[in-house]
């Protein structure tokens, strides 16, 4: 025998019994965005590395050790990308999309992160993104906010915390980033070799360290509110005024720059305590300044992303009602001739009522087993063809999960029957 060939580490097979799960989420996602104004937008999972070099930052854990990146026949670096806002910026630009435009974009499709796999965290993982460009005042920023807020209400999830904060401009971003290497440069001793590291490249990342050591001496660092020019104060108090006047809670948490340098101005991260160390289950914010960086024209933008396995593994925390994956009717045939009639029949029934999901039985079966196959599927009808049946030019209809008794109908009113039966269920 072979030897058995094995999945990749950290990537997930996702099955046939939990992908409903998943369209019913990824459906209530599209429903929302689309509901808002906002439009789908594909693009490659491929890249040019150096679009992630020049967008990320060079000095972040993403460029620097999580990325999956590999050369082409012509000696070409790409890259699989590792988030989504990169390739959408280089893709509107590409595609002349931004030039005396507004857009509001949504995508979704997998990412790779070269990391620990743990819960929560995976090598391949799934996001579902929302971008918007050329809206400059917080009255977009709010509406990102209040449509993430209302996907929570969709999905019935309440264990979730907004949290705000704003970078303000590259020069004000610039002039908090020297207070924080004065600071932390008098506190070398407490900084390990990563952190004295980001201290020389990029000291705003020392705000993120998780090591509990750094803790103290994070909450004694200056906050960047206190840099912050009058411009960009003003967008925020604006931003929280409408979050306020909409009825959403939020806490303003200072330490909260995010992990990648596009970033200004407006961040947030919706977090909660139900998934272990892995609290952000949807975090973004304003990168103005990045279109302009990959070679377009200056243009204002703002956009959030959702991880698909956190948020999945929330709905079912909160025990969502999903609607029953199983087909309407299940098709129970027992002889090679009711057999071949079921899948004519079948096909009557798909095409006359508009959508209605029927599968046919298949591989033959008694009865009995028949219907053990029919109510395994989750059907909420069954449709059962015997040789009485097929010689009468009717079929049974039996009702496979109220109290109904079972109904002789001819074929030719099998579909309004059908209809009937599903609408008294």
């Amino acid at each position: 025998m072979s030897a058995k060939v094995t999945g990749i580490r950290g990537m997930s097979d996702i099955l046939p019994d939990e992908t409903p799960l998943w369209q019913y989420v990824e459906g209530i996602l599209r429903n929302v965005a689309q509901s808002y104004g906002y439009r789908e937008f594909r693009v490659p999972v491929v890249e040019r590395s150096e679009l992630f070099k020049r967008s990320i930052g060079e000095v972040t854990d993403i460029v620097e050790k999580e990325m999956y990146t590999f050369e082409d026949r012509n000696g070409e670096s790409l890259t699989l990308r590792p988030e989504g806002t990169a390739g959408i910026v280089r893709a509107a630009i590409s595609n002349g999309l931004l030039h005396n435009q507004k857009q509001k974009l949504w995508y979704t499709g997998p990412m790779f992160r070269y990391e620990k796999p743990q819960k929560g965290r995976y090598r391949q993982f799934h996001q579902f993104d929302v971008e918007v460009f050329g809206y400059e005042g917080p009255d977009i920023d709010a509406e990102l906010i209040l449509m993430s807020a209302r996907i929570w209400q969709r999905l019935g999830i309440d264990a979730v915390q907004l949290q705000l904060n704003s970078l303000g401009t590259p020069e004000s971003r610039a002039a908090y980033r020297d207070q924080l290497v004065e600071y932390f440069s008098a506190h070398k001793a407490s900084l390990d070799e990563e952190n004295l590291q980001r201290l020389g490249k990029n000291p705003m990342r020392l705000l993120d360290s998780k090591l509990p050591e750094m803790q103290s001496v994070i909450a004694g660092a200056p906050q960047l509110t206190e840099c912050l020019d009058q411009e960009s104060s003003d967008h925020f108090a604006e931003l929280q005024s409408l979050l306020t006047e909409a009825g959403i809670s939020f806490v303003v948490n200072p330490r909260l720059v995010r992990g990648l340098d596009y970033y200004s101005r407006t961040v947030f991260e919706w977090v909660t305590d139900q998934l272990g160390a892995q609290g952000a289950v949807c975090a973004g914010g304003r990168y103005d300044g990045l279109v302009e960086q990959l070679g377009g024209r200056a243009t204002p933008a703002i956009g959030w992303a959702m991880g698909l396995e956190r948020l999945i593994e929330l709905v079912r925390i909160a025990e969502t009602p999903l609607p029953d994956p199983g087909p309407d009717v299940y098709l129970v045939a027992v002889g090679d001739a009711a057999g071949r009639k079921a899948l004519l029949l079948a096909e009557e029934l798909r095409a006359a009522a508009g959508g209605l999901s029927v599968e046919v039985n298949a591989g033959g079966g008694s009865f009995k087993s028949q219907f053990k196959r029919a109510d395994k599927s989750g059907a909420r009808l069954a449709v059962i063809l015997g040789e009485e049946e097929l010689a009468a030019g009717q079929a049974g209809l039996k009702d496979l999960r109220g109290g109904a008794d079972q109904r002789t109908v001819a074929w030719n009113e099998l579909t309004s029957a059908i209809a009937q039966s599903l609408q008294a269920q």
